[in-house]
């Protein structure tokens, strides 16, 4: 998980150097790293996120399980214990209702994030992507930042096509937006990205402590 976080951060770094004047000196808080919660992969998220670095965030998931509110509210409780940002991924009621900093919605709901950043100014969006067209959407509905994947071939969808570093650095270089690498990204390869222009990582298997 060091090695992870530390590539993750020189991104974060590059990425705000590079970009500081046309405004994205906002970006100064966010993460370099986020935590993705799975059901099937990271069933005890707990471990996980207490072995997270500083400079790390969690994207709470776990679609359709039983008392995911109550799971929210616990991790949601062990993130603000360790000062990390905590997204809750396509509810924004579970959002409001947990107070967390943020929502993360899946591409199918990108355009939704103009309307979301009305309602609730202070919230930050970030939208999965998986394709120049989904960046784009992303950034004309106002999205903060975008997911993109599979950079490289993962668990979740074994088989997939994946985009590579080259291509990834490419739709990166695209669009005016800040862009994380997630989908096979680990240890070994996360170097592969440094020179992408992503602003930094996201991770399931990768950050299990």
């Amino acid at each position: 998980m060091r090695k992870l976080a530390k590539t993750a951060t020189r991104l974060k770094r590059r990425y705000l150097a590079a970009n500081y004047d046309r405004g994205d000196g906002r970006y100064t808080d966010w993460p370099a790293l986020w935590l993705m919660t799975d059901a099937a992969r990271l069933p005890a998220p707990q471990k996980a996120i207490a072995a997270l670095p500083q400079d790390a965030g969690v994207i709470f998931r776990h679609y359709g399980v039983a008392g995911r509110a109550a799971l929210g509210a616990e991790l949601r409780a062990l993130c603000a214990r360790k000062g990390l940002p905590f997204l809750v991924a396509g509810d924004l009621r579970l959002a409001r209702a947990l107070r967390a900093d943020g929502l993360h919605l899946p591409e199918a709901q990108a355009r939704q994030a103009s309307a979301i950043k009305r309602r609730a100014p202070r919230l930050w969006v970030t939208v999965a992507a998986h394709s120049l067209p989904a960046l784009r959407r992303a950034q004309a509905a106002g999205a903060d930042a975008a997911l993109l994947s599979p950079v490289f071939p993962t668990q979740s969808h074994p088989g997939a096509p994946t985009l590579g570093p080259h291509r990834f650095a490419q739709l990166v270089g695209a669009i005016a937006l800040p862009v994380y690498g997630l989908g096979g990204v680990n240890e070994g390869n996360a170097a592969r990205l440094t020179a992408s222009g992503a602003f930094g990582l996201a991770a399931i298997s990768a950050l299990q402590s």
